[in-house]
Order: C-alpha cells, then sequence, then structure tokens
C-alpha cells in the first residue's frame, strides 16, 4: 500500500510520512509529526481568518458608501458634539440690507485625500436647532455713525462664542461679510464701517480674524458662494458612485493637454433679495464670457489638481430684488401721475366781477381735482399690482399719492416689463446683460428667498416650479378682495412667517418673479427643472455656506500633511494585522510553537546520547527497515 512522505525543507530528523489508511497511521505518529501538522493548520487557518476579515471590512464598506448621502442627513441634524476635540469651528456674519445674521459651521477633521472637500455643516445646538441668530436693522443704517457697529454686532459674537467650545475660538476663523446694502454706500463710509470693526472686535473676542475676514463682498462673490453652497449640499462636488447620476463631461480650463473630467452635473441658482437679484450657473469652456461676467475658481485644497475647477456665469443685478422693484415702480408711477395731472387743463372760468368769479374758480378747482388721480382717497391711482380694493399711500417729498388695487394680474405683468430693461440684441438677460445659452432639456435650477416666498408664503405651491399653476394661482389671489384675504391670514391658512407687508405685496412680487425669470433670463414657460426652496436635505442653504466653503478650502492641507507618512501605509494598515490585537496574537502563537519545537529538539538530542543508537535507528523509530529506505523515497 502507498503511502504520502512530506519531507519540505524541514530537518532530515523531521522526515514523516502519512499512511493512506488514515486516522489509525496518524494516531500512531509521535509527538513532533503533531506538532508539525498543527504549524501548518495554524498557518492555514489564520491566512483563512485574515481573508474574512478582509473581505467583511470592505465589504460592509462598500455596501455602507449606498447610504453615505442618506446617513450624512441624518447627522446633520443631530446635536454638534462639542466635546469632540476633533470638530472644528468656523463663524460667517452675514451683513445684509435689512439686517444681519450669523452662522456657525463646523466640520470634523479632513480625512486626509486631497480629492475631497472638508465636511462643513450648520451647527446644531442640544436642541438640534442650527445655530443662527438675526438682528435688525442693516449693517448700512450705521453710516453716519460708524463707531456704533461694534456695538450693534457685538450681540452676534456673543451669541456664536456661546455655542463654540472656548478652547477653540482661537482657531475659529470669523467672517464678517456685507452685501448689497453696503455696496450702495460710499466707499468712505464703508471704510470707516469696517475699520471700526477691525478694531474693536478683536478687542473684545479672541476668535480667528484678520484684516481680510471684513470685507464689502462684490454681487459676483455672493453669486459664486450661493452657487457654491446650493452644489455642496447637493452633493454635485462628490465624487461620482451610481450610474444613474447626472453627469457632463468637462474641459478643464488651464487643463488642455489633459483629458475631459467626468463628473456630476451641477445645479444652477437664482436668488431674488431684496434689493438685487442674482443668476449663476456652470458654463463648459467652449462658451465666451466677459470676465466681469465669469468666475474660475479650484474647490480643492491642491492647485494641481483640477478636478474641482469650475468655469461659473455670475450676473447681479441691482435694483432688481422685490422691494427695490417695488419701489422704482412706485417712483415710476407717482412720477407719471404728477406729470398727467399737471398738465390736466383746469375747465372754462367767468370774467364775471364780485363774487362770481370766485364761485366759478372754485367748482373749477374741485372739478379739476376730480380729473386728477390719486391726489384724494376718493380719486385713487388705481394700481394693478395690488389686492383688489386695497388701500395703499406712496408719499414723496411731502406729496401724498393714494393707490387702490384692483388685483390684475395680467395687466400688472404687462406694466412690469418695461422695468425688465430688456433689449433687442439676442443672448441678453436684465438690463442688456449679456447671457450664455442654458441648455433647458439638460439642466437643474433652484430659486431661493424671493422665488421661495412668492411661491410658498401665501401660494402654498414651494418646490417643483409650474408655471401654468402658478399663474392661476396668482390670478386668483390678485382678484380676492383684500377683507377676504385679511380673513385668511387671521385664519392662519398661510405661511407662519408670512406678514401684513407679504399679503399686501404678494400680487406684485409674484408677477415680478414671473416676468424675471420668464422675460429676464428667457426660461420658457414649459421650463419643469426649477425648485423654489428654502431648505435642501432639512438645510437651510445660504450663500454663507459656499463662503466658508470657499475660504477655507486650504485648510485639509495640514490634515493631509499630518496624513502623508500614515497615507503611504495605508494599505499595510488595511490589511488583517492592523488591529494590534490579532498582531500580538499572531506573534505570541509562533513563539509558543518555537519553544515547543525547540524542547522536542533538546528531547531527540537526548534520547540520542542515552540510546547510543546506530544512524540506522532513526528509520526503524518509523517502521522501516534500511534496506528500503530508498524505495520509499
Amino acid at each position: 500500500m502507498g503511502r504520502i512522505s512530506v519531507s519540505c525543507l524541514f530537518p532530515a530528523s523531521w522526515h514523516f510520512s502519512i499512511s493512506p489508511v488514515g486516522c489509525p497511521r496518524i494516531l500512531n505518529t509521535n509527538l513532533r509529526q503533531i506538532v508539525v501538522v498543527g504549524i501548518l493548520a495554524a498557518a492555514v487557518s489564520l491566512l483563512y481568518f485574515s481573508v474574512i476579515i478582509i473581505r467583511h471590512k470592505y465589504g460592509r464598506l462598500s455596501r455602507d458608501k449606498k447610504f453615505h448621502r442618506y446617513l450624512a442627513r441624518v447627522t446633520d441634524i443631530e446635536a454638534t458634539d462639542t466635546s469632540n476635540p476633533h470638530i472644528n469651528y468656523g463663524i460667517v456674519v452675514d451683513c445684509g440690507s435689512s439686517g444681519s445674521r450669523i452662522f456657525v459651521y463646523c466640520w470634523p477633521r479632513h480625512n486626509g485625500n486631497p480629492h475631497d472637500l472638508l465636511d462643513i455643516r450648520q451647527m446644531r445646538d442640544k436642541n438640534r436647532k442650527p445655530v443662527v441668530m438675526k438682528i435688525k436693522p442693516g449693517i448700512s443704517e450705521f453710516a453716519t455713525s460708524p463707531e456704533k457697529v461694534s456695538d450693534y454686532i457685538s450681540p452676534l459674537l456673543s451669541f456664536a462664542a456661546e455655542h463654540v467650545p472656548r478652547a477653540k475660538h482661537k482657531e475659529t476663523p470669523l467672517y464678517i461679510l456685507c452685501t448689497a446694502g453696503m455696496r450702495i454706500l460710499p466707499e468712505s463710509q464703508q471704510k470707516a464701517i469696517l475699520e471700526d470693526l477691525l478694531t474693536d472686535v478683536p478687542a473684545h473676542f479672541d476668535f480667528l480674524f484678520s484684516d481680510s475676514h471684513a470685507e464689502v463682498i462684490s454681487g459676483k462673490q455672493e453669486g459664486v458662494y450661493a452657487w457654491i453652497g446650493i452644489n455642496f449640499v447637493l452633493g454635485r462636488f462628490e465624487h461620482i458612485e451610481d450610474d444613474d447620476e447626472a453627469v457632463v463631461e468637462v474641459n478643464v480650463p488651464g487643463a488642455e493637454s489633459q483629458a475631459a473630467i467626468v463628473r456630476k452635473r451641477t445645479a444652477g441658482i437664482l436668488d431674488m433679495g431684496g434689493v438685487s437679484t442674482q443668476i449663476a450657473y456652470e458654463v463648459p469652456k467652449s462658451e465666451e464670457v466677459a470676465k466681469n461676467l465669469l468666475a474660475e475658481f479650484n474647490l480643492g485644497c491642491d492647485v494641481h489638481r483640477t478636478e474641482h475647477v469650475y468655469r461659473v456665469y455670475v450676473a447681479t443685478f441691482l435694483g432688481f430684488g422685490g422691494n427695490a422693484a417695488r419701489q422704482r415702480y412706485e417712483d415710476s408711477i407717482f412720477a407719471s401721475t404728477l406729470l398727467r395731472n399737471r398738465y390736466q387743463s383746469p375747465l372754462g372760468t367767468s370774467s364775471g366781477p364780485g363774487t362770481g368769479l370766485y364761485v366759478t374758480v372754485t367748482v373749477s378747482f374741485y372739478r379739476l381735482l376730480s380729473k386728477q388721480t390719486g391726489l384724494t382717497s376718493d380719486t385713487p391711482y388705481l394700481d394693478p399690482c395690488l389686492p383688489l380694493d386695497i388701500r395703499d399711500e406712496i408719499q414723496q417729498n411731502g406729496q401724498t399719492m393714494y393707490l387702490r388695487g384692483t388685483g390684475d394680474f395680467t395687466l400688472c405683468r404687462k406694466t412690469l416689463q418695461p422695468f425688465m430693461n430688456k433689449t433687442n440684441e439676442t443672448q441678453t438677460s436684465l438690463n442688456g446683460v449679456y447671457q450664455p445659452p442654458v441648455h433647458f432639456q439638460n439642466s437643474e435650477f433652484y430659486g431661493f428667498s424671493e422665488f421661495y416666498y412668492c411661491t410658498e408664503d401665501v401660494l402654498r405651491m414651494g418646490g417643483d416650479y409650474n408655471a401654468a399653476k402658478f399663474i392661476k394661482a396668482a390670478k386668483d389671489y390678485c382678484a380676492t378682495k383684500w377683507s377676504v384675504l385679511r380673513e385668511r391670514f387671521d385664519q392662519g391658512l398661510y405661511a407662519s412667517h408670512a406678514d401684513l407687508h407679504r399679503l399686501k405685496y404678494q400680487c406684485f412680487k409674484s408677477a415680478w418673479m414671473y416676468e424675471v425669470f420668464h422675460q429676464g433670463f428667457s426660461f420658457p414657460v414649459n421650463y419643469s427643472n426649477l425648485k423654489t426652496a428654502l431648505q435642501v436635505y432639512d438645510k437651510e442653504v445660504q450663500w454663507t455656506l459656499g463662503a466658508i466653503l470657499y475660504r477655507t478650502r486650504f485648510l485639509p492641507l495640514r490634515d493631509i500633511q499630518q496624513e502623508t507618512f500614515r497615507a503611504g501605509h495605508a494599505h499595510w494598515r488595511s490589511f488583517s494585522f492592523v488591529y494590534n490585537h490579532y498582531l500580538f496574537s499572531a506573534c505570541f502563537l509562533v513563539v509558543l510553537l518555537s519553544i515547543l519545537l525547540y524542547l522536542l529538539r533538546l528531547r531527540r538530542i537526548h534520547r540520542r546520547v542515552l540510546w547510543s543508537g546506530s544512524a540506522s535507528s532513526l528509520w526503524m523509530e518509523e517502521g522501516l527497515p534500511p534496506q528500503k529506505m530508498a524505495g520509499a523515497l
């Protein structure tokens, strides 16, 4: 009967054979053979266990990656763990035209991958509410008294200081960024306000606050920040993971020798505030745009990497915000009505003597008033952009003009069209400004501020925009009597933050928003990829998020440098011995087996000395006669 001989590279004295008869033969083996078999079995088991660990670890990561965005949304609404020393913080103060708001953001340590951006999110207090505070009026109200600005903004900074851990204050960047309200001030007044902030804020707060952290940002910057903010929240800067995601092929500026990059399609933004309106969207490299309307920037921390280089068209239109447009409209009807009344001819007068002339002139005066529009409440100017039967007044230069709403949405739209300042040139938008082509069938836009308030606060249509439904709802609202609207307001049928000012000018702002979107920016009435929003994934999207993301984009370099050595050995660390107790167990097993083998070797030598046998006795122990040794081999 044949047998299996195992010699490997062990010493000759360790040579043994296993009979195919099976277990009975193995039971007759000596301790040395059992130990060798045990070593082989342990090695195979350890290798198998390592493979199982690796497959389990990376298989789980692969499955979890599909739910990463969902889990991120859940954690974003959890209270921020201020006891975690690895959490970093950043503060942005938005100094707007009607008030100032402070936002506190936080993010964990960067993962060390230069391809990824910081995971910035809004800080939430112990009640899971965003750490945000607003004060009124706007900072531009202190144009004539800049020495009071630091006292004005102090409550906001104190609010932030209470939420950011004290140990983190000195490394927490603070940005005070002013927008449209400050942009309309003279440069000397802007400078005086900023100097007061740069002098007094560091004296009372120890945040990271340098001269470049307080400034009046341009409309272009504000538009870029808003565009960054929405696309960051939507995850459009992340790597492609699913096959069904919308992607685009982009030729990055400055990388002509490189192949086109395939990445997620970004969304455009429309933002209508109180003073200005902005539009921003990514344009291809082939589209020529004037430098004052184009922003090219790299969101990545490494300027040599191009996967986060973007080319965005940004246009800001001062005077096209909801409140500013209403003011322009009122100025126009006031001036035109006053001019029309001035050229209104009085009725003929009698030249008779005495009191007859006085009576005739008096009658003529009152007849003139009855002809002139807006001078009395009995003969008001009929405003199609106000709800039906509402009374309103315009006061300018000590004069009062009386208005009464007719609630004619169609006529209101027609009246507002000249205020778009459109030209006959192609590819132009508001004020005749050039606008690159928008691929309407393959695009997505988000509308914020007035785009959301006009559709949601009263009409309750926020979200996916539908022009036909919006027009019908706006017409119905405008044609409803003011007394009915007031009754509905008192019953709480509108949004909780809607006030009487919103009700009064909802008709005008609905018409204005519609005309800006469809006539000003030339979006077709059947465009179905506009979403009006205040929050995305339960997060309020503000341009301040884009500002903190852009201004801290180089911070990951610090973490990347710290991780350089460990990143170079990431593959080894990710192997089965990445956990120290596995390595210790393996080492312990090897040492133990080595000691046993050494003891067996000593035992073998001792037996040789005692027996003083011949060399052939080594083979006799295996039951093989010396003459059959060669055959066995």
